[in-house]
């Protein structure tokens, strides 16, 4: 009789598997698409950030349909979906709930607040004051709030959307670099081409304008607990022994580029990594490119380097110095 120990399980990952993650992009935009025309590579940018368990930056001047893009998002892919309308009086309660006191049972109840869902629209985000702006802080970096000393675990899947208008000064916060750091990307959402703009015009007039995703045609394509599993699923992409190196190169050339007053943080380097195994997973591939991390690179640079006032008044702009620094910075073969 054969005693010999059984074969470890083989848990790498196995050709084929990340279909499932190229599926679900594909029917995301498709899904996307239905209110929202065109911005595919924004739509594709936020998915990349969710399925990396990140969050999103959405900067664009107004009326580009910032908003209606994360709406139309979380109707696709199911879950508990939330709404923060940022404004200077906004108090950091108003975000995480608050405890109320019950005369009956003489003991105190958390009233959860709005973080509480999988996906979380923090509108104009830059209008609030930076106490409230914090209230996100331990929210976005370890899925938990703290209200009266108590910790309260949030759901998972959890992602904060956040947009805000760069043009406007008056009445804005801005945002603190601590609080950059937590989204993995910040997307910029500019204006369309003409001919797509005349497309959207066409088929957008004769809507109204209350209209939400659903009476759109958006249709729920996910469950939260198989958005779960697509995210653990994307941990598992590999990453070549070469593609830390090269990532570390990159962020050296932001810290000594003299264009930039403030590089990358190791903490950079990490998201950036993750956010290059999402994009490879949602090409279908379990494994990471070169090109895979020089996709992601100025979507989660951007807002974690300091262009020097000097350059910036030479018409100089950070995507310009971080795309130089791609240029140059020699690529793994």
């Amino acid at each position: 009789m054969d005693e010999s120990p059984p074969e470890p399980e083989d848990t790498s990952p196995a050709p084929g598997r990340m279909s499932r993650v190229q599926q679900l992009g594909a029917d995301v935009e498709e899904q996307v698409g239905r209110c929202v025309i065109g911005m595919q590579a924004e739509v594709r940018a936020c998915l990349a950030a969710l399925l990396a368990g990140g969050h999103a930056l959405l900067e664009g001047p107004p009326g580009v349909a910032k908003t209606l893009l994360v709406r139309a998002l979380a109707a696709a892919l199911g879950g508990e979906y939330g709404r923060l309308q940022f404004t200077p009086d906004l108090m950091p309660s108003d975000i995480t709930g608050i405890s109320v006191f019950r005369p009956k049972s003489g003991e105190f109840e958390f009233q959860p607040g709005p973080i509480f869902a999988n996906m979380l629209l923090s509108d104009e985000i830059n209008r609030a004051p930076a106490k409230t702006q914090a209230a996100l802080l331990e929210a976005m970096q370890e899925g938990a709030i703290t209200v009266d000393g108590v910790r309260h675990k949030l759901p998972r899947p959890f992602a904060v959307f956040a947009t805000q208008n760069p043009l406007e000064h008056e009445g804005t916060y801005p945002l603190p670099e601590a609080q950059l750091d937590r989204f993995l990307f910040k997307v910029l959402v500019g204006y369309p081409e003409p001919d797509l703009e005349a497309k959207l015009l066409a088929q957008v007039h004769g809507r109204s304008p209350a209209a939400a995703p659903s009476e759109l045609g958006v249709q729920a394509i996910c469950s939260p607990e198989e958005l779960i599993e697509l995210i653990d699923l994307v941990g598992t992409v590999e990453v070549r022994e070469d593609l830390p190196e090269f990532v570390v190169r990159l962020s050296n050339a932001t810290r000594s580029a003299p264009a930039l007053v403030l590089g990358a943080s190791p903490r950079a380097g990490v998201m950036l990594l993750r956010a290059a195994k999402a994009g490879a997973a949602l090409s279908g591939r379990d494994f990471v490119t070169p090109d895979d991390i020089k996709t992601v690179f100025l979507p989660a640079m951007r807002h974690r380097v300091l262009l020097d006032p000097a350059e910036e008044i030479e018409g100089s702009s950070t995507d310009e110095v971080l795309q130089h620094i791609l240029d140059t910075v020699e690529v793994p073969r």
